[in-house]
């Protein structure tokens, strides 16, 4: 396995104090807002701009290192796993996201009717949906919604009115 000196350098890349802490923070993980890649590598680094930290994740974009991905109605986030033309499932409760590998059996929509002279050689597909733990808060929810703790109907009219 490459350590983040071979990993920038393979990839054209100066190796800096900067670039090797925000790979180490994308290499532990998860779909990080560039607030939270900040905080983390300031722990490791002590002092470092947020500027530098985006400057820091479009160099390991384009070098192919990070993966940046933008779900609707969610800031920029990053990854480490990039290359691989893999989707995400996004909680439209939480916000929670998740990796999917290719789809298997019938694809959704993976080949545009026209192409308008483009060579194709990536698709990006978000799936939605509610992750487990919100899923139980909207049941949750619904089961408690009882006719004695419903709220009351207006009347709208009539003898009893």
């Amino acid at each position: 396995m490459s350590t983040g000196e071979e990993l920038l350098r393979e990839h054209g890349l100066r190796v800096t104090r900067p670039r090797l802490a925000v790979l180490d923070v994308l290499t532990g993980g998860g779909h990080l807002e560039v607030d939270e890649i900040a905080r983390r590598v300031r722990v490791r680094l002590e002092s470092v701009s947020t500027q530098a930290v985006y400057d820091v994740l479009g160099a390991l974009s384009r070098a192919g290192l990070a993966r940046r991905i933008e779900p609707a109605g969610s800031p920029a986030r990053y990854e480490a796993r990039a290359g691989d033309n893999h989707h995400h499932i996004v909680c439209r409760g939480c916000g929670a996201i998740a990796d999917v590998d290719c789809a298997v059996g019938e694809r959704p929509c993976l080949m545009p009717a026209e192409l308008h002279g483009f060579d194709l050689d990536e698709a990006e597909i978000t799936f939605w949906g509610l992750c487990s733990p919100c899923r139980t808060r909207r049941d949750a929810d619904l089961t408690d919604v009882t006719p004695t703790t419903a709220p009351a109907r207006p009347r709208t009219g009539g003898p009893e009115a």
